[in-house]
């Protein structure tokens, strides 16, 4: 038994999760975060070397937990499932016990302050959630659910945006109801399906066929018509 931790290692993390969520990096003290642990600072530094290696761990604790909730979302087509991920993402009523907002996009905020090995955890949980997000869409051209010259990159940033907008904004004042809103108007960025988009050049060329004024009003019948 010695040498071995004493605690419960999640629990540890989880507590001082919280308290790095809800007041962000620098403003974390050693005292906050051992009181909330319920550890002596002599285990916390045993177990963790220091602060910059307890909010590597739990950072990348919080990171591998978003990331398997938005990998666990699926549904019939893929834009379905990104529509899907959003609302996963969506402020539930009633309050939670979680602290607000991402703490991956919080710690992008406090990159300035972060030591150089923690800056690099943020940004691989940020791009571990862009990942997802491009590989939905590479599935989807795969599918044909979107043409092959789809702008992939420049898709995934902006779903990228509205997903952190859909777990950022509520604190703005933002509600559950305007946010869906903002879904549908981000998906607006999905590019029609090619034969969706076929069907629709169709369309616009046999509406351009007609002569200026004219009205696709139906053939005249027939004499024979005419008389039955």
């Amino acid at each position: 038994m010695s040498g071995k931790p004493q605690f419960d290692d999640n629990a540890v993390i989880s507590s001082a999760m919280e308290i790095f969520w809800r007041h962000g990096y620098a403003a974390s003290s050693i005292d906050q975060l051992t009181t909330a642990m319920g550890l002596s600072r002599s285990s916390m530094y045993k177990r963790f070397r220091d602060k910059d290696g307890l909010f590597q761990e739990v950072l990348s604790t919080y990171a591998q937990r978003v990331l398997k909730r938005m990998s666990a979302v699926q549904a019939g087509t893929k834009r379905q499932q990104l529509e899907a991920l959003f609302h996963e993402f969506l402020p539930r009523d009633g309050k939670t016990a979680r602290p607000p907002g991402c703490m991956l996009a919080r710690s992008c905020t406090e990159m300035a302050d972060l030591p150089p090995a923690s800056q690099a955890v943020a940004r691989e949980g940020v791009m571990g959630q862009r990942a997802i997000l491009s590989k939905i869409l590479r599935e989807a051209v795969a599918r044909g659910e979107l043409a092959s010259a789809s702008d992939i990159a420049g898709l995934s940033w902006h779903f990228l945006g509205v997903l952190q907008a859909m777990m950022n904004l509520p604190q703005a004042g933002a509600t559950s109801g305007e946010l869906r809103r903002v879904v549908e108007l981000a998906m607006l960025a999905w590019p029609s399906a090619p034969a969706a988009a076929a069907r629709q050049r169709s369309g616009e060329r046999r509406s351009s066929s007609a002569r200026p004024g004219e009205v696709g009003m139906p053939k005249r019948a027939s004499r024979n018509e005419d008389r039955s």
